[in-house]
């Protein structure tokens, strides 16, 4: 009994020391954390919803105080479809954001996706005077935004720097280049920005590095943080002799004797001959014998009432139908348009650009200007329910965001994706949707390559056609290795070769070729039409052999 007692006192005091332990390093841990928000209490109160007329009256959307999906944690929940929302939480202190690391963090989980909706949150700066939270709105000035967006070509998770000109005064928003894009399932993901005394910042989603870029640098941001410093001169022209063409038709060629313009690019092939069995007499249509003349049909505001055509049931066993014509062939003496060969112009000065001078409005800079985040908002417009925001964190070392990730996000998503694992198993889903899921998430990335530039748009556009169309993955991803390996092969070559001294022929269209196809989409129109008036199909057209 005494040795059981001893046992259970050993067992308390070690429960003890634990709590102590856990306590002291939770001290240490929210040291470092400058504002952190779980929304384990209710939100009204401490974070104040816009009355501004945009986020009121049938515009309004509700924010809830809600559990997520399968946990016992909560958050705050956009609960309405297409709807706005805007709500704020002012800080004690504003933030200073020019000395030392600076971490802005957050978890959202989009529980019925995001087709077109932001889950970004806003920090903004100092208001003017009189400014109340009551009155926020996407008018009101802030810092950085932050956070996913995606609607149509849009797929990215911003990061926008509003910075003041030194020299104008004016502030200007610096986006992000080549942003990461937005995970694509439900489950709860967590967003990190850091921010480093270095000029330096590095986006994380899930805690895993998705972009690296520098503030000062042009091929991070656009605009520039900081001007060019030189500019093409507004008041220059080019000179009325320069001449920019590289390649000009050879003046002293001449278009050979045997060369014919007038050959006609098909021509008939005598060597055919009509099939055996061709029924010369019987049309490729016949009336619907079974059709019979509607009550109602007046002859004097109708006309003259004709049965709908049907395929003649005789030509399904004959080669053809009515009268055989012979088939036309390419031409071997067609040579098209004759053209001069391109030489080179000797006249040739390349590509006019004006004189560069010095840039009236450039400024040198060591550090950005940021301003102080005094308030945190959330200021969106979504088609979607369901988003839940979740542990807003700013702080001032990256170890405490890693913790707060360790402790509250990496649980639930472990939990989400074991579910979702699960589902799809239970669907006799596992093996296609893993192999989709993961060939979707290797598009994302690749769609994440800075040297794609302007192409990403296309590729993103692209992969979530394929998300939506499964049945077209496969045509996707090669359009996409299509895409990469044009742009590789202009990297490399930089860009297309000079022409050859060739003569240019330029290909004709088939006779009938446009014109069949605007004569289809007009029959289209005609036959739409009439089946919207309730008329009766009449005699059709006979199809061209």
């Amino acid at each position: 009994m005494e040795l059981s007692r001893r046992k259970m006192c050993c067992y308390m005091q070690f429960c003890c020391f634990m709590l102590i332990g856990c306590f002291i390093s939770q001290i240490c841990a929210s040291s470092d954390a400058i504002f952190y928000e779980p929304f384990d209490e209710s939100f009204e109160g401490s974070w104040i919803v816009s009355e501004k007329e945009d986020y009121s009256g049938n515009h309004i959307g509700e924010w809830k105080h809600s559990k997520s999906e399968g946990h016992d944690d909560y958050g705050l929940l956009v609960s309405d479809k297409a709807r706005k929302y805007a709500i704020v939480k002012e800080l004690e202190k504003p933030v200073e954001l020019k000395d030392g690391t600076i971490v802005l963090q957050y978890e959202v989980r989009l529980q019925n996706g995001l087709e077109c909706g932001g889950a970004y949150l806003k920090y903004l700066r100092p208001q003017e005077a009189g400014w109340t939270a009551k009155g926020f709105d996407n008018e009101s000035p802030y810092s950085i935004m932050f956070g996913p967006d995606k609607c149509g070509a849009t797929n990215k998770v911003h990061f926008i720097l509003k910075h003041k000109n030194p020299k104008s005064g004016e502030y200007v928003e610096h986006h992000l280049k080549f942003p990461p894009s937005v995970p694509s399932d439900k489950l709860t993901h967590v967003y990190t920005a850091v921010i480093k005394p270095d000029n330096e910042l590095v986006i994380l989603i899930d805690g895993e590095e998705k972009k690296k870029a520098n503030f000062l640098s042009s091929e991070d941001f656009e605009p520039a943080l900081i001007p060019a410093k030189t500019i093409p001169d507004p008041d220059d022209k080019k000179p009325e002799d320069w001449d920019e063409r590289a390649k000009i038709p050879d003046p002293e060629a001449t278009k050979p004797d045997d060369w014919d313009e007038d050959a006609p690019m098909e021509i008939l092939d005598e060597e055919a001959e009509k099939p055996e069995g061709w029924l010369d007499n019987e049309p490729e249509e016949i009336d619907d014998p079974e059709a019979v003349k509607p009550e109602d049909w007046d002859d004097e505001e109708d006309g003259e009432w004709e049965a709908p055509q049907i395929e003649n049931p005789k030509c399904e066993s004959a080669p053809g139908c009515g009268e055989w014509r012979r088939p036309l062939k390419r031409n071997p003496a067609y040579k098209g348009k004759w053209h001069a060969p391109l030489i080179d112009n000797p006249a040739y000065k390349g590509i006019w650009k004006p004189r560069e001078i010095p840039n009236p409005d450039y400024f040198e800079l060591e550090k950005p200007n940021f301003e102080p985040i005094a308030a945190i908002g959330i200021e969106i417009w979504t088609m979607q329910d369901g988003i839940l925001f979740d542990n807003i964190l700013i702080a001032s070392d990256e170890k405490t965001a890693a913790e707060i990730r360790d402790t509250t996000w990496k649980p639930k998503f472990k939990v989400e994706e074991e579910k979702q694992k699960a589902e799809e198993r239970s669907a006799g889903l596992d093996g296609l949707k893993g192999i989709q899921k993961a060939v979707f998430d290797v598009l994302y990335k690749i769609a994440d390559l800075p040297f794609l530039g302007d192409h990403k748009v296309k590729v993103l556009e692209l992969i979530e056609k394929a998300e939506t169309q499964p049945n077209i993955t496969i045509g996707v991803i090669v359009s996409i290795i299509v895409v990469i390996f044009s742009i590789l092969l202009k990297l490399l070559f930089g860009g297309k070769k000079a022409a050859p001294k060739v003569n240019v022929v330029p290909e004709k269209k088939e006779e009938g070729e446009a014109s069949n196809t605007g004569e289809g989409e007009g029959e289209g129109e005609e036959e739409k039409t009439e089946g919207e008036v309730g008329a009766a199909p009449r005699r059709r057209t006979r199809r061209e052999t």
